[in-house]
């Protein structure tokens, strides 16, 4: 059997550039995201000998869209603590954002699964499940975990990618997302104040939110100050993005979404509105915002794409 080649990791065909520092956060993005998006049609082909479905079903999901925001932040986060003025992303960078974004599409993948949120619409299409079969989704959930540990693997110097792998695979596991879906759905002993749910995000949203924060500063090869700071943005982050999200499920439309809403409610899931109120809640997250921009002040200007996500991810609509 022959073994899967590295990626190769010229700069994407069609992105000239990367996103200016002082873009707004719509742009970086874009940028980012079709890098990233680039990068996963390399990586498809390098299995060669793989099952022609599974990787069909890995390809709908992971070439879905979304926001690609993960990727973004280890992008941003790399260009920082590297000096902003690369002209594009390094090996180990590219590397950590296709594989976070591996990681979160498989847990979107397998929470959209009958025994998890059992849902029929993901970024506006019917959900994996739904198309290949729930037994084929667990897989290609399964592979997509392995793709990117594999691409952290293959594609980072030797130094990097025992630290790279290690965050990814604490902000994944039993202590990470993983862990947090587990309290999340324990309808048994559910958050019963703001402490509670704070621990319960931080888990299952922030984890990997904060480790994509880490994760590009490691791979610039940064000091434990900026990647303390990057830790501190990332964690206030992570919270902004689940109190903005609560909030969306409250007050969107499943068609603004591209999936149902209010179903937290209807499962009577404690959530930031719901404890807090509409109204307290933005509050919150305008606090967890204001902590996030105060944590990447001594960054100043090579932290100005970060300040422009980490707006996004408050004032966004859907």
């Amino acid at each position: 059997m022959s073994k899967p080649t590295n990626i190769p990791t010229h700069a994407p065909t069609n992105m000239e550039k990367p996103a200016d520092i002082g873009a707004d956060a719509t742009e970086m993005l874009s940028n980012w995201g079709r890098a990233t998006t680039d990068y996963f049609g390399r990586l498809l082909k390098s299995y060669p000998t793989a099952p022609p479905k599974i990787l069909e079903a890995v390809e709908y999901s992971l070439l879905a869209g979304g926001k690609r925001l993960r990727p973004a932040l280890i992008l941003e986060s790399w260009r920082a603590c590297s000096g902003g003025d690369a002209k594009y992303p390094a090996p180990a960078a590219l590397a950590a954002a296709a594989a976070m974004e591996l990681v979160h599409t498989f847990s979107l993948v397998h929470d959209d699964l009958p025994a998890m949120d059992d849902d029929d619409l993901r970024r506006g299409r019917p959900t994996n499940h739904k198309v290949f079969g729930e037994a084929t989704a667990i897989l290609a959930g399964d592979a997509m975990v392995a793709m990117a540990f594999d691409v952290l693997a293959r594609n980072c110097p030797p130094l990097l990618v025992g630290p790279l792998v290690g965050e990814l695979a604490h902000a994944t596991g039993p202590a990470g997302m993983i862990g947090g879906q587990v309290i999340d759905m324990d309808g048994e002993h559910p958050p019963r104040n703001l402490h509670e749910l704070q621990s319960l995000h931080r888990m299952k949203t922030g984890a990997l939110l904060t480790a994509s924060c880490r994760m590009g500063a490691i791979a610039a090869e940064a000091d434990a100050e900026n990647i303390s700071r990057l830790d501190r943005y990332g964690r206030h982050l992570g919270l902004a993005f689940q109190i903005v999200d609560d909030l969306l499920d409250e007050t969107a439309t499943p068609e603004q979404m591209g999936k149902a809403t209010k179903k937290d409610a209807e499962r009577g899931k404690v959530t930031y509105p719901t404890l807090l109120g509409l109204e307290a809640s933005r509050r919150e997250a305008e606090r967890n915002l204001a902590a996030a921009l105060e944590a990447i002040v001594p960054l100043g200007a090579e932290g100005e794409g970060l300040r422009a996500l980490a707006k996004f991810v408050v004032e966004r609509r859907v």
